[in-house]
């Protein structure tokens, strides 16, 4: 699988946390980071976007991941992830910058993820798709990882 964003993540507590996850993860995210652009917002996401697009493989699977998109439960995205895996095209995820994702992204999108309706910093966005992506293979596994429900309900 392969990982596609905007910025560098740099040493600190957010890279910890995403090296954690993905040392866990089978198959692991394969980092490939794109420049932030500067200028004025539309600038932004349409430099951005060459750069995202540029580094997706034209058979990849392209998952990007916007504010508007499908928010599956984990148990969802686990079945959609064992989908894509055994569909013959590898996954890619992309995350745009801090202005988000260009139209032509969104477009070329297979699928379009949303981790939900707050908004995140695009670098706790990597850690928080590493952690749903093992969460999702662990499902798939039978792995206990995964409590679902509430806990501490009923």
């Amino acid at each position: 699988m392969r990982l596609i964003a905007v910025g560098r993540l740099r040493p600190g507590p957010e890279a910890d946390l995403f090296a954690r996850y993905n040392a866990r993860l089978r198959p692991r995210l394969e980092v490939f980071e794109v420049p932030e652009a500067r200028g004025a917002p539309a600038e932004i996401r349409r430099r951005e976007g060459e750069g995202l697009l540029a580094a997706l493989p034209r058979d990849a699977f392209a998952v990007a991941l916007d504010l508007g998109g499908v928010a599956p439960t984990s148990e969802g995205l686990a079945a959609q992830l064992e989908a894509w895996l055994a569909g013959g095209r590898k996954p890619a995820f992309v995350i745009g910058g801090a202005e988000g994702l260009s139209a032509a992204v969104l477009a070329r999108a297979d699928y379009v993820l949303s981790l939900g309706t707050l908004t995140w910093p695009h670098m706790l966005a990597r850690v928080m798709l590493a952690e749903q992506l093992f969460r999702a293979r662990s499902i798939a596994g039978g792995h206990p990882y995964h409590r679902g429900g509430r806990p501490g309900v009923g």
